[in-house]
């Protein structure tokens, strides 16, 4: 062979090499062929089996259990952070090639370190997109893959290999302090939200977690509730969504979550975590825990709970132990580490991905900007909105205006590098705000934020800024000098505490006065008042509603969120946004008020956990079983603020022509704007089951849809789609999904209140539509509502 022949197929063989997931071929075994466990075009069941037994059962004993995590005076992480600000990583053999994978926060955006070295000008922001509560109301699963897929490449592109996210617990309770990580209080619509996210996180070869695994619906003594929930309800209302996004999206991994469900932590629930997630749904990824949670490593691994997070050594050597003395079949140690090698074998890590610690932020700022005005609701209009020609003069009331939140804290915040303000948003939109207000609010604020407590921890909620105090003399010298008045409401909340009633579901004393000092002002003059509410969950609006004359609830929208707010008030963007959550008239009329969140248990002895996961015996029982939400208020008729599902816009829209078809079970109509600005509609699908032998709420949402953005006078037919499953309830007697015989109505609506269409169809005789096992029985008998019996 001719020398230049040599030197090139050295210099092709180099190039090869150096490409992303072309590290398998570098490795050959003593024979000279590389193993298969190494060769990326072999199916994923062979590669596993063969590392399998390559490794030792130490190395086994590893894997399982993570590396740490870095949290001050708590953790500490067994290995430098190879992402630094990362939530944990899992144990790497570098003999073998296999590396240690990262894993991140969380459900608005990549959470790392921003700053990791002061004097360069390097930085690591990543993108704060809106709350899941958010992208939940805009009804729109392709918007929500486009976001996930924006996260995934920032996940990809600053070398993590799985983001925990999403999060997708019910919103059992307004109270709930994690609400605004989760979709909503439906499980279809949070299903399909979620297998969308997951969908887009991992079209970048990158994993997702859903997550809280399962009936995590608070905060308070989160680490040791115990939930304890009928079969019916845990199955028809708090398992219903992660099954639907386990089927829809298979995601690589599943979070346990901290509480006990029915008297077994979750993660120690082999019921839960083996016979219903694996068997009976299919799911084929890996299980990890919440961080720190459970309090047994061997039940865990014999649960099915795969991967410890994020780890120590007690736990390794604990696991070594009972593998051992025989307390552990090794057998089920093998069947973890081949469900956490599954995964491993896909990352990037593992693909020796070059990742470049610059991800498209400019692009993945203009998703987040568009998401946010997609899930804006607008709940009120009395002429107000959007501001024409005439409302140049804009007065801006209440600290929210100039500070903007973009997401709730812990592990669902996000450190980015900017956030926008409404008035801000206004400002680049050429519409400036009343200079002179803005002063006095911006030194109020500036006073204020330096009276705060340092922040030591990312997951610390600091105390709310207190509103300014507004005085009659402002007020009317704004009402005379502009031409409308905006006035924002902020409301933040996040991990290991729940909300309270007073002065954050209800509003503050000052809040009231301000809203009332304005509108009587303004409405003196004529003039109109607009409220943004810049909220991560629900706060009471009947009692002070009437007094403005439009309700703008803007969520809390990311970065970006200022810009959008801007682009739904000037009409920019038409909202479209759907309420995913019911807005009652009091605390009071939402049915868990009754039992949430929890009592703590006289006799069981002091905290079980102490620092930041500091939590007493206790336990919650889901009195209110499968009447959660509408499905409460539509079946007890029960008056609402705002009810699921309902959201106005600047144009309307007709529903004409339903036809269903009960073989497909398809529902066609047909949607036309019949206003004059183009806008989108939000068509969500009800259904009305007969009520023989089991007990059923009024209606539950089986589907939705979404139109393009329809010019005045266009009309589209969209045809919505549900399952045979949808059809049935859970029989907790015969451990099946039973759909009755008797009559069916299907009914087409703009929310749960408001139903444009209806078709009807009949079962002649009873369809077991699936049967599953007889587990997660609760402990003791549960005193449960039912649709004649109201608690």
């Amino acid at each position: 062979m001719k020398l230049p022949t040599v030197i090139t197929l050295i210099l092709c063989l180099a190039f090869a090499l150096s490409l992303p997931g072309q590290k398998a071929y570098r490795d050959l075994n003593k024979n000279g062929r590389k193993d298969i466990y190494e060769d990326p075009q072999a199916p994923i069941g062979q590669r596993v089996e063969d590392l399998l037994p390559r490794l030792s059962l130490e190395q086994k004993a590893g894997l399982v259990v993570g590396m740490g995590m870095n949290i001050p005076g708590l953790s500490k992480s067994e290995r430098p952070e190879k992402v630094p600000g990362e939530a944990g990583s899992t144990y790497d053999f570098p003999e073998l090639g296999i590396p240690g994978i990262v894993l991140a926060d969380g459900p608005a955006g990549l959470r790392i370190e921003p700053v990791r070295d002061s004097t360069s000008a390097k930085t690591y922001y990543c993108t704060a997109f809106p709350i899941a509560t958010l992208l939940a109301s805009s009804w729109d699963k392709t918007l929500v893959e486009e976001v996930g897929a924006a996260m995934g490449k920032e996940v990809k592109e600053y070398g993590a290999d799985i983001l925990l996210a999403p999060g997708m617990n019910i919103h059992r309770n307004p109270l709930g302090g994690r609400n605004f990580e989760y979709y909503a209080e439906d499980p279809v619509l949070s299903g399909h939200m979620a297998a969308a996210m997951v969908n887009g996180l991992e079209s970048n070869g990158v994993g997702a977690s859903i997550k809280h695994f399962v009936a995590n619906n608070q905060e308070t003594n989160r680490t040791t509730i115990n939930t304890i929930v009928s079969e019916r309800a845990l199955r028809e209302i708090y398992l219903r969504g992660f099954e639907i996004a386990v089927k829809e999206a298979q995601p690589w991994t599943v979070m346990s979550s901290y509480n006990e469900l029915n008297g077994t932590y979750t993660s120690q629930s082999r019921e839960l975590l083996t016979t219903v997630l694996r068997d009976e749904w299919g799911f084929r990824g890996l299980v990890m825990t919440d961080w720190f949670a459970g309090d047994d490593p061997v039940a865990q691994m014999r649960a099915g709970n795969d991967l410890i997070m994020p780890g120590n050594p007690g736990q390794r050597k604990a696991i070594m132990q009972a593998l051992e003395n025989g307390e552990l079949d090794a057998s089920i140690m093998d069947e973890n580490v081949r469900h956490i090698l599954s995964i491993v074998l896909q990352t990037p890590a593992f693909n020796n991905y070059d990742y470049s610690d610059e991800p498209p932020l400019k692009a993945h700022a203009a998703v987040a900007r568009r998401a946010a005005a997609e899930g804006i609701v607008l709940l009120k209009n009395n002429d107000a909105l959007p501001l024409g020609p005439a409302a140049k003069k804009v007065a801006a009331f209440g600290n929210g205006s100039y500070a903007f939140i973009a997401g709730g804290t812990g592990s669902g915040d996000v450190n980015e590098a900017y956030t926008v303000s409404l008035v801000e948003g206004l400002e680049k939109a050429a519409r400036p705000v009343d200079a002179q207000l803005k002063a006095i609010y911006e030194a109020f604020i500036q006073s204020e934020k330096a009276k705060q407590p340092e922040k030591l921890f990312f997951f610390q909620l600091l105390p709310p800024l207190p509103e300014m105090p507004l005085n009659k003399e402002i007020a009317e010298a704004k009402a005379q000098e502009t031409d409308i008045a905006l006035i924002t409401i902020g409301r933040n909340s996040g991990e290991f505490q729940d909300r309270n009633e007073e002065g954050d579901f209800y509003l503050t004393e000052a809040e009231k006065n301000m809203i009332r000092t304005v509108s009587e002002a303004y409405h003196a003059k004529g003039k109109k008042v607009a409220v943004i509410l810049n909220i991560g969950n629900v706060i009471e609006t009947a009692s002070w509603q009437d007094q403005v004359d439009a309700i703008v609830l803007a969520w809390q929208g990311g970065q970006e969120a200022g810009h959008a707010a801007a682009d739904v008030l000037l009409g920019k963007v038409n909202p479209s946004g759907k309420l995913p959550t019911t807005f009652p008239i009091s605390y009071t009329d939402v049915p868990s008020a009754q039992n949430f969140p929890g009592i703590e248990l006289p006799g069981a002895g002091g905290p079980r956990m102490g620092g930041i996961f500091y939590g007493k015996p206790s336990e919650v029982v889901y009195e209110e079983g499968i009447y959660v939400g509408y499905r409460y208020f539509e079946t007890f008729d029960v008056e609402t603020a705002y009810p699921f599902g309902y959201g106005l816009s600047y144009t309307s829209f007709s529903y004409d022509e339903l036809e269903f078809d009960p073989e497909s079970r398809t529902a066609s109509i047909n949607i036309t704007n019949t206003g004059k600005t183009a806008g989108k509609e939000a068509v969500q699908l009800y259904l009305t089951a007969p009520r023989k032998t089991i007990d059923k709420p009024a209606l539950e949402l089986k589907g939705f849809a979404k139109t393009k953005l329809l010019q005045p006078g266009e009309r589209q037919t969209l045809q919505i789609t549900f399952g045979e499953k949808e059809l049935a309830s859970f029989d907790p007697i015969r451990s099946a999904w039973i759909a009755e015989a008797g009559t069916y109505v299907v009914k087409v609506g703009a929310s749960s209140k408001d139903i444009r269409a209806e078709a009807s169809f009949a079962l002649d005789e009873e369809m077991v539509v699936e049967k599953v096992h007889k587990v997660l029985l609760p402990e003791k008998e549960i005193d449960e509502m039912t649709s004649t019996v109201k608690k």
